[in-house]
Formats: C-alpha cells, sequence, structure tokens
C-alpha cells in the first residue's frame, strides 16, 4: 500500500473532523441568527477578529467533545505502539493492518510507534478539560476574597492583599513547578488545598442563593438545602480516593461518585492556587471603583445586604472586564498547562496531552519534524484564538 499524498492527506484529516464542521456550522448560523438577542456573545458576530478566534476555539472545543466522549474523531487509541510504525512519516500505512483498523498514520508516528494525530486530538480533550474549569475555579476563589476586600476595606482588605501579593511575589513557573514536583505530592500539600479550594463553589453559590432570595425564606431554605446536599456531594467526592492518604478518607467508596487522578488533580490545584492572587487583585480593583457608583448607593438607600449589592449589582458591571480577563486566562493557563506537560510534571508520563508530546518530540526534533510540530501548532491556534476572542469582547464590550 502507497503512502498518502499531502492532499491525500489534508483531505482525509478534513473529513476526520465532519463532527466537527457539522456543529460548527449550526453553531454559527444560530448565533448569527439571533445575535441581537445575545448580548455581548452575539455582538462577537460584528468583529472580524471576534469571529476568527471564535472560530478557533469552537473548533477546539467540539473537537475536544466529540474525542473525549464519542471517539469519532480519533483512527487509533493514542497510546496503542504498532510494530513497524515508529517515527513513520505523515500518511504512511500501517504494515499488517486488522480488520476494521484505520489503515495510516495520518499525521505520523512518534518515538514510540503511536499515531500523532489521534494524540493530538486526545490531547485537546485533557487541556479543555483542566484549562477551563480551572480557570473558573480561580474565578470563584478570587471572586469570593475579592468582592468583600473591595468593597470593606480596612483590616480585611490588607490582610488579604498581603496574603496574595506574597503569592504573587514567587516567580510563577518556579511555584507551579514546586506545586507538582513528587517530593510536595507525597506529602499530601496538594490534597489539602484541593479540601480548602474545593470549599468556595460551596460558599460562593450558598451566598448567591441567600442575598437573592433574601426575601423569599421558604424558597430560600429549599434551594439552599437542595444545593447543599448534592454539592457536599460532590465535593466529598471530588477530594476523596481511597488510599490517597487524606483526610477524607472515611468517605465510602459506594457513596463515591468518581476518582480524580492523583496527577490530573495536584495539576487542577496548582493552575487555581496560581491564577487565584491574580483574579483576587482584578476583581478588588474593580470593586473599588464600582462601589462608589450611583446605582449602590441607590441599593444601600433600599436597605439591600453587603453581599447582595457585592453579587447583584456591583459584579454583574464588571462582566466586560471579566469576561476579557477570563478568555485571556484560559489561554495562560493552557500554555502553563503545557509547561507542565513538557517538564513531565503532574500528568503521566504516556498522557497525550500537548505538553507531554511536545517534550517528547523534541529530542529527535532534528531528524522528525511532525511529533513535536503537531502538537505545537495544535496549542498554538488554541492559544491564539482565546486572544482573538479577548481582543474581539474587549471592542464589543467598550461600545456599552
Amino acid at each position: 500500500m502507497e503512502p498518502l499524498t499531502t492532499f491525500e492527506i489534508i483531505t482525509r484529516i478534513l473529513y476526520q473532523f465532519i463532527p466537527v464542521w457539522i456543529s460548527m456550522l449550526v453553531v454559527f448560523l444560530a448565533s448569527i441568527s439571533f445575535k441581537r438577542k445575545l448580548g455581548l456573545y452575539g455582538r462577537i458576530f460584528d468583529s472580524p477578529i471576534g469571529i476568527i478566534g471564535y472560530g478557533l476555539v469552537t473548533f477546539w472545543v467540539f473537537t475536544a467533545f466529540y474525542a473525549g466522549f464519542f471517539d469519532l474523531i480519533a483512527t487509533h487509541d493514542p497510546l496503542a505502539q504498532l510494530s513497524g510504525m515508529k517515527n513513520k512519516a505523515p500518511g504512511t500505512p500501517l504494515p499488517r493492518p486488522e480488520d476494521g483498523q484505520y489503515v495510516y498514520y495520518l499525521l505520523g508516528g512518534d518515538n514510540l510507534a503511536r499515531d500523532v494525530f489521534t494524540r493530538m486530538v486526545k490531547g485537546s480533550a485533557i487541556v479543555l478539560a483542566i484549562a477551563p474549569l480551572a480557570t473558573l475555579f480561580g474565578y470563584i476563589v478570587g471572586v469570593t476574597l475579592g468582592l468583600p476586600a473591595g468593597y470593606y476595606g480596612g483590616r480585611l482588605d490588607t490582610i488579604l492583599s498581603f496574603m496574595a501579593n506574597l503569592i504573587l511575589a514567587f516567580p510563577v513557573i518556579l511555584l507551579f513547578y514546586l506545586l507538582v514536583t513528587p517530593e510536595i505530592v507525597a506529602t499530601g500539600i496538594p490534597s489539602y488545598m484541593a479540601a480548602v479550594f474545593f470549599v468556595f463553589p460551596l460558599i460562593f453559590v450558598t451566598v448567591l442563593l441567600n442575598s437573592r432570595y433574601h426575601v423569599l425564606p421558604k424558597l430560600r431554605n429549599r434551594l439552599i438545602a437542595i444545593f447543599l446536599i448534592i454539592g457536599i456531594w460532590v465535593y466529598l467526592s471530588t477530594i476523596s480516593e481511597w488510599g490517597r492518604g487524606t483526610l477524607v478518607d472515611f468517605w465510602p467508596s459506594a457513596l463515591d461518585l468518581f476518582n480524580i487522578p492523583g496527577g490530573v488533580l495536584v495539576v487542577f490545584v496548582s493552575v487555581v492556587f496560581v491564577n487565584s492572587p491574580t483574579i483576587f487583585r482584578i476583581i478588588r480593583g474593580l470593586t473599588l471603583d464600582l462601589k462608589s457608583r450611583d446605582y449602590v448607593a441607590a441599593a444601600q438607600t433600599r436597605g439591600e445586604s453587603a453581599w447582595y449589592i457585592m453579587l447583584w449589582e456591583i459584579l454583574p458591571n464588571a462582566r466586560g472586564p471579566l469576561i476579557v480577563d477570563f478568555c485571556l486566562r484560559i489561554g495562560y493557563t493552557t500554555i502553563l498547562l503545557g509547561t507542565l506537560g513538557f517538564f513531565g510534571l503532574g500528568l503521566p508520563p504516556e498522557s497525550p496531552d500537548w505538553g507531554s508530546t511536545i517534550n517528547e518530540g523534541r529530542k529527535l526534533l532534528s531528524v522528525y519534524l511532525h511529533p513535536a510540530i503537531t502538537p505545537a501548532l495544535a496549542l498554538l491556534s488554541l492559544v491564539l484564538g482565546l486572544n482573538l476572542l479577548a481582543d474581539g469582547l474587549r471592542e464589543e464590550s467598550l461600545k456599552d
């Protein structure tokens, strides 16, 4: 069987992404049709830069979705090592394909004879499972601490700002590196940090519901009770795992909804820890600026509680800068994850995440380009898309 030509490789790759193209087309058509009713999101389609960035981001989001949940795009097992395919060029056919097996390595094989195309696709699922969620958790921590620090000021602001500055004074990459080293992980510190950080969503949503429905106590109590029952169950399932040596190993395995792999948990907690102080400072600065506005004074005159004013008056009016920063921060987090994978820390060595794949491919970069270039271009395109999307959102938010 002859190797594929460049045109045939491109054609076959485009064909593998058909579910992604269809999903993007549906989303774009629906969004453009109703863009005047979709607020800031709809105005993205008035910005050429925003459209390009949104297109790149949605491409990788749908790729991660279909690769992670339905296995529709990948052509092989990302961990499978096929005889005779070590460092093979893109478009190389399998020497002895089995029945039903895809007969080509579309983007070649790596130094362990694994399919580069499949590892790129599967790597997107890992990156997009960690980066946005870790950034969101960082925002929950930053908002929960930054709002009262900026609103109340005084000693609370001084203490929280000092702690944030203390963390920010440490080099980010070195701090990130230290948190995921095996020696630190062995002490159980990341697990205890997870137990602290994962409490913040419970606190945030509880305060949010209480401040919104405080005039309807029966409805408020019912909503908070339902949320806390489910939330605490998910919380204990998240931070517990038998044999990890954490403080919550008492949680019965029969009630454990899921187990997060140790490496993923460490990376997740490290990203939240590194991002939270910066987000705290952004939220605090915005709160200091917005708390003197007329609508805040009007809410105080009506007798609204402090948390109602912070969550339902100040925070919504800070959404423009926060949405832009959120998009940019996902890009920064993606780069951090790539850097961590490049150093071989955090995630398992066989993980197809882009950083680990780049690290493995660089060892033979002078001879074989494709194992390292493919995930590097994937990482570049996702971060570029997030940056362009943030620029488009910034342009449109300034028109408010």
